[in-house]
C-alpha cells in the first residue's frame, strides 16, 4: 500500500472566504461582546489580522488576473494602492477602508469597537466579488 501525498487545491476565492469565516468564528467564540465592544482585544487583533490576510489574498488574485505573467506580489500597502488604482476605483476604496478598519484599527491598535471590525469584515466580503 502506497502512501500518496494528496494536495487539495482551493481556489483563491475559497481560501479567502475560509480566512474570513475563521475571523468571524474567532470573534464570535472568543472575543466576547458587550455594549458594542469586544471584551478581549487579543482575539480582536487575531481576527482582524486573519480578515486582512483574506483581503490581501483577494487583491493578489485580482492583480494576477489583471497583470497576467507580469504579476509580482506587492511589497507594501502603497504598492497595492497604486496598482489597484489603475484598474478599479471601487476596489481601491474598499482596500483603503479595510486597511484602516482591519489592519490599523483592528490589528495594530486593537480597537474594541464591534462596529469598526464588522464594517471591515463586510468590506472584505464585498471584495470577494472581484475574483
Amino acid at each position: 500500500m502506497t502512501n500518496e501525498n494528496t494536495e487539495i487545491t482551493t481556489l483563491p476565492a475559497q481560501e479567502a472566504a475560509r480566512y474570513l469565516q475563521n475571523a468571524r468564528e474567532i470573534l464570535s467564540e472568543k472575543a466576547g461582546k458587550k455594549d458594542g465592544l469586544y471584551a478581549d482585544v487579543k482575539y480582536v487583533k487575531m481576527a482582524a489580522g486573519t480578515a486582512y490576510s483574506a483581503a490581501l489574498l483577494i487583491l493578489d488574485e485580482y492583480l494576477k488576473q489583471k497583470e497576467g505573467i507580469k504579476f509580482i506580489k506587492p511589497k507594501s500597502i502603497e504598492d497595492y494602492i497604486s496598482r489597484i488604482r489603475k484598474y478599479d476605483k471601487k476596489l481601491l476604496s474598499l482596500l483603503v477602508d479595510i486597511y484602516d478598519e482591519l489592519h490599523l484599527a483592528g490589528y495594530y491598535h486593537g480597537t474594541r469597537s464591534v462596529n469598526t471590525i464588522q464594517t471591515g469584515l463586510n468590506n472584505v466580503t464585498k471584495m470577494l466579488a472581484y475574483i
